[in-house]
């Protein structure tokens, strides 16, 4: 499997031919090279994970493909008929396997409402929490997606999130809210966590991917 970063929180999963698309949102340059995409997997509600843009592109190519997400999610974009996820389900779409985590979004502030959150679980060894620090309890990650920067995120919970996994190599994603200098910054941290547990930390930019 290929795992590709894009900007921000948008992940790419490649296998077998096919592809599955995760929270593609209003920080993600449209997206190319959508043939060939079985699922799509918005982890919340927030438009940094999703727009009807985006879905509406993949669409074109994909008229039929299934939208995974919580029920926020889904009455947000009732438009697109999502297929509704909540912690405990799993799913098969075309040849990924995956597995759902969390329940809810990581509290911003007592006066911001918390939404839904799934983190996604595929084929048992690429794991993102979404917005969240859900843990995927009894998964061996081999690749962790962890989130670097947000309103939500301080950089300790982020290690320690990091540090409960114990990923064999990890990178950092939800990133568009910092710096060149934080962003460095916040990846060292997140490299010293995933070392502490004998994994091996990667810096993608956006286009950069890693294959398991």
């Amino acid at each position: 499997m290929r795992v590709t970063k894009h900007e921000h929180a948008c992940l790419r999963l490649e296998r077998e031919g096919s592809q599955l698309i995760i929270d593609p949102g209003t920080f993600t340059l449209p997206l190319q090279d959508l043939a060939g995409t079985v699922g799509v997997v918005l982890t919340h509600e927030h438009p940094d994970h999703w727009t009807p843009e985006h879905l509406r592109r993949i669409r074109e190519h994909a008229s039929d493909v299934p939208i995974y997400g919580p029920q926020g999610v889904a009455d947000a974009a009732a438009e697109f008929g999502l297929t509704v996820v909540a912690p405990g389900d799993a799913v098969t779409v075309g040849p990924f396997s995956l597995r759902f985590f969390g329940g809810r979004h990581a509290v911003i502030h007592e006066s911001i409402p918390v939404v839904d959150n799934v983190g996604v679980l595929v084929d048992e060894e690429f794991y993102y929490p979404g917005d969240s620090y859900a843990v995927p309890a009894g998964a061996d990650v081999r690749l962790l997606a962890a989130p670097v920067g947000a309103p939500w995120l301080k950089v300790g919970e982020a290690m320690d999130f990091v540090l409960a996994v114990k990923p064999e190599h990890s990178f950092a994603t939800h990133d568009m809210t910092l710096s060149r200098i934080g962003l460095d910054m916040h990846r060292g941290r997140l490299h010293w966590a995933t070392e502490q547990g004998g994994g091996r930390f990667s810096p993608l930019d956006p286009g950069d991917a890693i294959d398991l």
